[in-house]
């Protein structure tokens, strides 16, 4: 039988504690120097992550007014916040997380995992009769490190996104993704490609460099 781990500390574990905490100062002392935090504080925006969507609408014309999007994963609120102030009093945002999320002017926020059918029946009651545009998702699970476990959490969720997108999406709609490039990334790409005309690569300038974060536009849903 193995033995107990002692519950005292030996010297090594003290050390991994203090090299912990200084990773963990490191971290705070990054995030709040970083200049997209600094603006959605400035500006008003939930989360730095804001400045991603931002840049892409910039680039690739995501939004007009009157569209109809679904933003999964969307705690804190900072895509739905972009996205309803492009689709305007007209548009639709329909926005859903596990977590919880203080309440936006024009969003519809559904709290639940929205692969339990339960929640999945309240997302398409909300939608009504009206075709999906955009379907978006920056989710991502929580990182342990570990990349054998991190990327497979990371790919079923994308999957999951996507498998939504293939439900609610009118013909020629669009499907914008958060995905880690590794395992499984080919072979989610050849899937976008079959589902839809054209795909593009996207790494916006508020993506940390170091991340392996990437996301993936897909243009006019074959239905």
């Amino acid at each position: 039988m193995a033995t107990p781990p002692s519950s005292r500390k030996s010297p090594g574990r003290r050390a991994a504690g203090r090299s912990a905490s200084k990773t963990s100062k490191g971290w705070l002392k990054e995030h709040f120097d970083d200049q997209y935090v600094q603006r959605s504080w400035q500006e008003g925006y939930r989360s730095r992550a804001s400045y991603k969507l931002l840049e892409l609408d910039d680039k690739d014309r995501l939004f007009r007014p009157g569209m109809t999007v679904i933003d999964l994963g969307a705690a804190p609120g900072g895509w739905s916040q972009v996205a309803a102030e492009k689709v305007g009093g007209e548009g639709v945002v329909i926005a859903s997380d596990i977590l919880e999320m203080d309440a936006l002017a024009g969003v519809d926020f559904i709290q639940g995992d929205f692969t339990e059918e339960a929640v999945l029946e309240t997302i398409l009651a909300t939608l009504g009769e009206r075709p999906v545009d955009l379907v978006m998702s920056d989710m991502a699970p929580n990182m342990s490190g570990m990349a054998a476990i991190d990327q497979p959490q990371a790919m079923y969720l994308v999957e999951l996104a996507l498998d939504l997108a293939g439900q609610t999406l009118r013909p020629g709609g669009s499907f914008l993704a958060k995905v880690f490039q590794g395992e499984g990334f080919d072979e989610y790409l050849k899937a976008l490609r079959g589902a839809f005309t054209r795909v593009v690569t996207r790494k916006p300038g508020a993506s940390r460099t170091r991340s392996r974060e990437v996301y993936l536009l897909a243009h006019g849903f074959r239905g």
